[in-house]
């Protein structure tokens, strides 16, 4: 049956793909992309407190996740509002974050069970933060924003949608015989695919590109900025996804894909290897310049949280609230810290660390 997009693609192939994915082409590049995450891998171990990686690299996913879906805040108020417990940002930001939410949340539940629909599900309601499930009514389709144009029509149907959901699964864990990568870039086209969510669909299926990294041992940690890539190259993943589904062009979709993992896993690794000079020359210059105070708890801590507050500290178990505050101010002082006003509490911010983390390069 001829391709319409307007009609729900009920027709969409069940996986495995059947034209090739293990061109001598995509081949190449799962090697290269596979040397890479391990190189990032290993780095991560650089770093002494995982948390650091955790409440960072995540935090930069999610705003850029979140931009492709046209939700746009900027990398300074994800880290000011990252611990905000009242709430204060705004809407974008706190949409934004949920994103992180998400992937700590599936992280957590990979304890328990591997990627899957319930992970899906789960991953789904963290980010709009509501009770959703898997679309039960007609109506959804992908539209362009600039023509009004339908691009695609999404399968309909509860039970279409959960088989289509259970062959997902089966293919991304029984499939043995074809590389992890591989799998990951067949896996994230055929859940856009399938776009079983009235929203959050994309940024759902990004989150589970990370959690299946984890999955399958290719990463410890989800701290691979993947979005990235496709912030750069938006036209492109969205003609390729298009191409899969009109052309059955896979070759390309899973380059592209391998691309994006090999790009960013070593943007990743250059930036954890700068985080952990940058935490070093700190911790040195804090050592020297206010020595009374100095613990390598204290300086961790400034890097778990970029915008540091007093009861971060208390919370840490580093110090008493009147302590933490002589603690931070102290900081402050020595230049290492700057301190700003918000609203009726003071926030202390590590501007070399905020910096490099914003650095695109």
């Amino acid at each position: 049956m001829k391709f319409d997009s307007s009609r729900p693609f009920n027709d969409l192939p069940n996986l495995p793909p059947a034209s090739e994915t293990e061109s001598r082409a995509i081949l190449r590049s799962c090697i290269a992309a596979r040397a890479a995450l391990a190189e990032l891998r290993v780095s991560g171990g650089l770093i002494p407190n995982q948390v650091m990686l955790i409440n960072s690299i995540p935090l930069l996913e999610a705003q850029a996740s979140s931009e492709i879906e046209n939700i746009v805040t900027t990398a300074d108020r994800m880290f000011r509002f990252a611990n905000d417990a009242a709430g204060r940002a705004d809407p974008a930001t706190r949409e934004a974050l949920r994103c992180r939410t998400a992937l700590h949340r599936g992280f957590q539940m990979l304890n328990r069970r591997p990627v899957s629909t319930a992970i899906a599900v789960e991953v789904c309601r963290a980010i709009k933060g509501v009770e959703l499930d898997i679309r039960t009514t007609p109506g959804t389709a992908l539209v362009n924003d600039a023509t009004d144009e339908t691009i695609y029509t999404p399968p309909e149907g509860e039970d279409v949608l959960r088989s289509k959901l259970a062959n997902w699964e089966r293919y991304i864990h029984e499939a043995e015989e074809v590389d992890p990568l591989i799998r990951f870039a067949v896996m994230h086209y055929q859940f856009e695919a399938i776009h079983p969510f009235v929203d959050g669909n994309g940024r759902t299926g990004r989150v589970l590109n990370l959690l299946y990294l984890v999955d399958k041992n290719l990463l410890d940690i989800p701290v691979l900025y993947l979005s990235r890539h496709i912030i750069q190259n938006k036209a492109l993943y969205y003609r390729y996804l298009l191409e899969v589904t009109t052309q059955q062009a896979w070759e390309r979709w899973i380059l592209f894909i391998l691309e994006a993992v090999r790009t960013t896993a070593e943007w990743t690794t250059r930036k954890i290897h700068a985080i952990r000079e940058l935490l070093d020359e700190t911790a040195t210059a804090v050592r020297r310049g206010r020595p009374k105070i100095y613990s390598r708890e204290l300086v961790e801590l400034i890097f778990v949280h970029p915008y540091c507050r007093i009861s971060d500290v208390v919370a840490a178990d580093i110090a008493k609230r009147q302590t933490a505050a002589v603690y931070l101010k102290a900081l402050a002082a020595e230049g290492i810290l700057q301190q700003i006003k918000a609203g009726r509490e003071n926030l202390y911010l590590n501007p070399p660390l905020l910096t490099l983390l914003k650095e695109r390069e």
